[in-house]
């Protein structure tokens, strides 16, 4: 049986006018309905960016969907670098296998490399599809059940921060004003987290919906005992009861952003006090989050979910490493293999706390390894030691992998908070 022609199909970035079809493409590949209201097609618009919207059209028909956006990405030490976000990336049943998610990719990373982005970043819906792009996953998210009756804060005594702090009630208008300054603050101090766009400010507090489809939910805050917000959460409740009447409510939090340690302790004490609240669903957290901690019994929390999150693609390692700041001082020669021709080579290290320079060389390597890997070893969530275990790092000198986890590793995991 003949292949099909795959350059038949047309790769192309679209028109506006072409849109809503590419709407109605992103729906089938996600297995949604393959239908696209008007009032869903404007309130996506600003979505739109010329350029960066991919298609693959068959005889006019949009059979295979991409986006990517400017993004920043907070790298160890918390110095930010630009990245190429990618998201929306579909290939209709009909027409998986042709090479046109290659195409797209191709096509978008060689446009971000041109355009001087560091990385690029993506959330990957499945697990085996990236890494053939250069891609590695670079942090992990965890999320955890509380039981709120065993977590062991006494019934009694209000959730009212003992340091002058207060938590008050705010609705989704005070989030747009207030919400953007307090995460730009959270995430310029967190390696692994994005920034976020003005459009998600809107879709996540219901001034832009789509079909009607929305809830809103509550929102919190902290503020400190001189009047500044340091921590905010959006969250949901069910109306759940036993059969003898009982509360067997839950409160699911959308997303919790804190700028300093009492924030994090009052909110979520506050969501573990909410009467008739028994079960308290954390939504995405750091791997190696304090939350269980924060609870008189630990016990009561329970990991859900472990996952992969954040995946990186370097598309310039010299400025990527020259970013980031590092455990100890200490020189490595990297051998990086970039199949793709971005950012391959061989590079001297010369690192420590303050920060580091990263230079071509003719120096023997010291580990050889994918792109991909060092895009996994980037943000200090992964053992050297243990991918050369795995036999995806080689090490070519004795003890570079244990001066490699030296410099790379940081004390805290790099932690994504954001969907996208």
């Amino acid at each position: 049986m003949s292949r099909p022609n795959t350059h038949a199909i047309d790769v192309r970035p679209i028109e506006e006018d072409e849109f809503a079809d590419w709407l109605r493409a992103l729906n089938a590949g996600f297995l949604r309905e393959p239908v696209v209201s008007a009032e869903v097609v404007e309130g996506r618009r600003p979505q739109f960016v010329p350029g960066r919207l991919l298609g693959a059209f068959d005889g006019g028909r949009c059979v295979a969907t991409y986006r990517s956006f400017d993004q920043e990405v907070t790298a160890v030490g918390c110095t930010t670098v630009p990245a190429d976000a990618v998201s929306n990336v579909t290939v209709t049943a009909t027409h998986r296998w042709r090479g046109l998610l290659s195409r797209m990719m191709g096509a978008d990373l060689a446009a971000a490399k041109e355009r001087g982005d560091v990385v690029s970043t993506l959330i990957a819906a499945e697990y085996g599809i990236y890494g053939r792009f250069g891609y590695g996953p670079a942090t992990t998210m965890t999320e955890w059940v509380i039981d709120v009756p065993r977590a062991g804060f006494d019934p009694r005594r209000p959730a009212v921060p003992d340091d002058g702090g207060r938590i008050d009630l705010v609705d989704a208008e005070d989030v747009r004003k207030l919400g953007p300054e307090l995460h730009d603050r959270v995430r310029r101090a967190q390696p692994g987290a994005v920034s976020r766009t003005d459009f998600w400010w809107q879709t996540n507090t219901g001034a832009v919906t789509f079909d009607g489809k929305w809830t809103e939910p509550f929102y919190a805050v902290y503020r400190s005992a001189d009047g500044e917000i340091e921590g905010m959460v959006s969250y949901e409740c069910d109306d759940k009861w036993g059969d003898a009447k009982q509360p067997l409510n839950t409160a699911e939090v959308n997303w919790l952003i804190t700028a300093t340690p009492r924030a994090e302790r009052a909110l979520w004490h506050y969501l573990c006090s909410i009467d008739w609240v028994q079960t308290v669903k954390s939504g995405w957290r750091s791997p190696d989050d304090v939350l269980p901690l924060l609870l008189p019994d630990p016990r009561a929390a329970r990991i859900t979910t472990q996952a992969d999150w954040l995946w990186v693609r370097l598309l310039d390692v010299r400025r990527a490493m020259e970013a980031r700041t590092y455990g100890t001082d200490g020189e490595l020669v990297l051998e990086t293999v970039d199949a793709d021709g971005f950012t391959g080579g061989r590079y001297l290290l010369e690192a420590g706390p303050d920060g580091a320079s990263c230079t071509p060389t003719t120096r023997t390597a010291d580990l050889t390894l994918d792109v991909a890997e060092l895009a996994r070893l980037w943000l200090g969530d992964e053992s050297v030691g243990r991918l050369v275990t795995l036999g995806t790092v080689r090490e070519e000198r004795a003890g570079a992998a244990r001066l490699a986890d030296a410099l790379l590793r940081t004390p805290r995991r790099p932690w994504c908070p954001d969907m996208f």
